[in-house]
């Protein structure tokens, strides 16, 4: 059933994602400096790193409540950001391991929620609020 709902999740999004990552599949050896970016041109104000395990719920990384302001999530050890423009959070791994080997995903919202225990919405649901993902497949050997 998780596998099932996690193909689902990654077609829904592949469909309708808005925001852009880059890039797409990344294979990375270990000790190397990495940037996953992302973009979104909806002019969300608040943007969000999360990380996919199998077997796992999405972990929040980091999040971003406005330019130049970024929080730590639930797992941020060995990543930083920055936000230096409103369409723009950026996701540094400073030095690759095999335990960074994930989906990560990106996330910007119209409102400044907090997304760390909740559950993607699609957009227009949830009194309003406006969300949007895209994810990157990273594979660190």
């Amino acid at each position: 059933m998780g596998n099932r709902l996690l193909c689902c999740m990654v077609i829904w999004l592949l469909t309708n994602a808005v925001v852009t990552q880059s890039p797409r599949h990344r294979v990375s050896g270990t000790g190397k400096t990495l940037t996953l970016r992302c973009s979104q041109d909806m002019s969300h104000v608040a943007m969000y790193w999360y990380r996919q395990d199998p077997g796992l719920g999405l972990q929040l990384i980091y999040y971003s409540p406005g330019v130049s302001s970024t929080e730590k999530g639930d797992t941020s050890e060995g990543y930083n950001v920055s936000r230096k423009e409103l369409g723009h959070f950026p996701l540094m791994l400073e030095s690759t391991s095999t335990k960074q080997t994930s989906v990560y995903i990106c996330a910007s919202s119209s409102s400044t929620v907090l997304h760390s225990h909740i559950l993607f919405s699609q957009k227009g649901v949830n009194q309003g609020m406006q969300s949007q993902q895209g994810f990157h497949l990273l594979t660190i050997s």
